[in-house]
């Protein structure tokens, strides 16, 4: 463009650079909230629970982010992205609060490193030190199964995050109750598009029958009480996974009735050695994940983005 009109990238260039999504100067996500310490809680513990719920999220978001582009339709293509985009905000939160409760939690980086704590703790652990349930972290099918997984998955969490909204630990209790919106939303979606699949034609009801009974098995790990969920709940801190099992079986119950769909008869995925992804213990599709999602922040560890 002619020195007479100026140039498009006028006002882009200098000044104020807190605006773009990528830069230097990230804000403290937790700025602003009381990121006190209950009184007698186990700082430990407090991490690795904010790990388990962070990491739930992280790694579903990425699962949801790869069908960028490939959902049936433009309008979905948004929505999934929307999703995914929610549980990142939630991961960034809920992995930072992990980092201030105790600093022992984040992977140690080289000196000088620029990488913020929530990033240390998504690109620069290992597999066995995730803390999220085995559902999210599965492979993608087909679209039915993205709606099955965001269904059971969106219901758990929901009905977890109400009760932390009055957890004793302010920075929990705000995430669950901007969560709580967008959970919401989430259920919804995924309740809708169960239905409609259902109902539908013979073939996408044969598809949603088959991710249901495949992903069924990876449910109540959402509603299994682990030894640090129970101390926190105890505490009023967190939340007791196994108090919500109930309230999730009455809503999938009513989205299996109205559909017309059978609760399959699948017994719960078993751990090993008794520890399932809430120890770290996790399937093989976790590492090929991370190996993917954590290459470029690894290769470059001293990088600026």
């Amino acid at each position: 463009m002619s020195d007479d009109h100026g140039s498009i990238f006028d006002g882009l260039i200098g000044g104020d650079s807190s605006q773009w999504a990528f830069g230097t100067g990230f804000e403290d996500p937790l700025a602003g909230v009381d990121t006190t310490v209950p009184a007698g809680t186990d700082r430990t513990e407090l991490a690795l629970y904010c790990l388990m719920l962070g990491d739930d999220a992280l790694i579903m978001s990425q699962r949801l982010s790869e069908w960028c582009s490939r959902a049936p339709d433009l309008e979905e293509d948004i929505a999934l992205a929307n999703i995914a985009l929610d549980l990142l905000g939630q991961a960034r939160l809920l992995l930072a609060r992990a980092a201030a409760a105790d600093p022992g939690v984040v992977p140690a980086l080289p000196e000088g490193s620029p990488v913020p704590d929530e990033d240390a703790l998504a690109f620069f652990r290992e597999a066995d030190r995730f803390r999220n349930v085995r559902l999210v972290e599965v492979p993608n099918g087909d679209f039915a199964h993205v709606v099955v997984r965001l269904l059971l998955f969106s219901t758990a969490r929901l009905a977890l995050l109400e009760r932390l909204c009055a957890s004793t630990d302010q920075v929990l209790a705000a995430v669950a109750a901007k969560g709580v919106k967008e959970i919401t939303y989430h259920r919804d979606w995924a309740g809708r598009w169960f239905l409609t699949l259902a109902q539908g034609t013979d073939e996408s009801r044969r598809r949603l029958v088959a991710a249901l009974d495949a992903l069924w098995p990876l449910q109540p790990e959402l509603v299994a009480t682990h030894p640090i969920e129970a101390s926190l709940a105890e505490a009023r801190v967190g939340v007791d996974p196994g108090a919500v099992r109930d309230e999730v079986d009455a809503v999938l119950g009513q989205v299996l009735a109205v559909s017309g769909v059978d609760r399959p008869d699948r017994a719960a995925l078993a751990g090993i050695g008794g520890r399932t992804g809430r120890d770290g213990m996790h399937t093989e599709a976790l590492s090929r994940l991370l190996a993917e999602m954590q290459v470029v922040a690894r290769a470059h560890p001293m990088g600026r983005w």
